[in-house]
């Protein structure tokens, strides 16, 4: 069975932890979920984020998020892929070393990598966006632009894919994010 890690973190958008983790369980991944300074068992408040007509996201307090790993146990050669939950979390993930290190290791072995919304900010933290092509939440553009890459603006229930990379504007994209994080990591699904 292959291993996806899953980086998540405290007010990480509740649909961008919860929905990707049942969807890669529910086809036969062992997804571990993570956050620096978390173990298993520890749990990570979401939020939830609403496009409701107004010039940005709204707001609402979401779950609580079982982690089931240990962010100091995670050795990063056990894992076929990353994906990286968008929300506030990203802002000061990004800051934590391991993270970064974490990410980098994706990128060096040309390993699947997803991320959705915020999440890109750790890709430009960890300097692995120069030349890709990718997307984020539209906020997010003048970073991913500001470290090289080349923003895509697509719909936000689209994904975008840069060979080993998939990145999604927000949750509504959530079928065709994992759809094709799910082709890159080389799986077939048969209906």
């Amino acid at each position: 069975m292959k291993k996806v890690l899953f980086l998540t973190g405290d007010f990480t958008e509740d649909y961008e932890t919860m929905v990707p983790f049942q969807m890669l369980e529910m086809v036969g991944y062992e997804v571990h979920a993570v956050c620096p300074g978390k173990k298993k068992g520890d749990t990570v408040k979401t939020a939830i984020h609403d496009f409701e007509g107004d010039q940005t996201y709204s707001e609402k307090p979401g779950h609580h998020f079982t982690l089931n790993y240990s962010f100091d146990d995670v050795r990063v050669s056990d894992y076929a892929g990353l994906i990286i939950a968008g929300g506030r979390a990203p802002e000061y993930l990004r800051l934590n070393e391991k993270v970064i290190d974490m990410v980098k290791y994706f990128f060096t072995k040309n390993l699947p990598v997803a991320a959705i919304c915020h999440g890109i900010q750790i890709l430009t933290a960890a300097g692995v966006v120069r030349g890709r092509k990718l997307t984020a939440y539209p906020a997010v553009g003048p970073e991913v632009t500001l470290a090289g890459g080349e923003f895509q603006s697509i719909p936000v229930n689209g994904a975008f894919v840069d060979g080993n990379l998939v990145t999604s504007p927000a949750w509504p994209a959530h079928p065709s994010f994992i759809r094709e994080f799910l082709k890159v990591m080389g799986a077939k699904i048969e209906i």
